[in-house]
């Protein structure tokens, strides 16, 4: 049975309440600064696994990771280029989400879709953020909808698509935009463009050399 919760309704007691939910693994529709998303604990197998199924999602498809603390990403990740440091103080937080090898053993293979690498971004305001902070985990986030259909930006879609299938839904109202965060992995010091969303690649240009061609769809 899923719980609805509307944004009037949010205050620190519901903000704990579903943070310990997310911890836990349970799944939680909530709005991110790109789009609405369905968010579980990055580090539950099983609850990761339970969103490929509840959004059809195929499982080559990896998932998004979201942070609240740069120190979160320390945790996972191998090592922080050059290139991808630069990416970090000109775009972070923000709508830029970053490949970069995953530390072995630290998170469960189904969120990489069978490879090496996570994707990651962090955040800074919103309810997303206050949730990330108060779990004290990073948190897989794809958009709020069945795998196929219309992003997750407008409630109704949002409640028939997932009502009774999650844990959690948090109505913050229609979102107007449906730009996605721009991803991004850098090969050889050069950044190539997985897909690009809200951070468009002039954007990317004035600050790291680019890579003319994309890269592989993976999303």
């Amino acid at each position: 049975m899923t719980r609805y919760v509307k944004k009037e309704e949010i205050n620190d007691s519901i903000i704990k309440e579903i943070s310990l939910a997310l911890k836990d693994g349970k799944l939680v529709v909530f709005p991110t600064d790109t789009v609405y998303g369905i968010g579980t604990n990055a580090y539950n197998g099983d609850a990761c696994e339970r969103i490929y199924e509840v959004k059809g999602r195929p499982p080559y498809k990896p998932l998004v990771l979201l942070i609240s603390d740069i120190s979160m990403l320390e945790e996972l990740v191998d090592c922080i280029g050059l290139v991808e440091q630069k990416l970090i103080d000109s775009f972070w937080p923000g709508a830029l989400t970053i490949k970069m090898k995953k530390k072995k053993g630290v998170l469960p293979d189904v969120i990489s879709a069978g490879d090496e690498y996570l994707r990651a971004r962090l955040v800074s305001k919103g309810v997303v953020y206050e949730l990330i902070k108060k779990a004290g985990v990073p948190v897989v986030a794809p958009s709020a909808n069945l795998s196929g259909s219309l992003t997750g930006t407008k409630m109704d879609n949002i409640m028939k698509e997932l009502d009774g299938k999650v844990d959690y839904i948090l109505d913050y109202g229609d979102i107007e935009s449906d730009a996605t965060s721009t991803i991004v992995e850098v090969i050889d010091g050069k950044v190539v463009i997985i897909r690009e969303g809200k951070i468009t690649k002039e954007e990317l240009a004035k600050v790291v050399p680019l890579q003319i061609e994309n890269s592989n769809d993976e999303f």
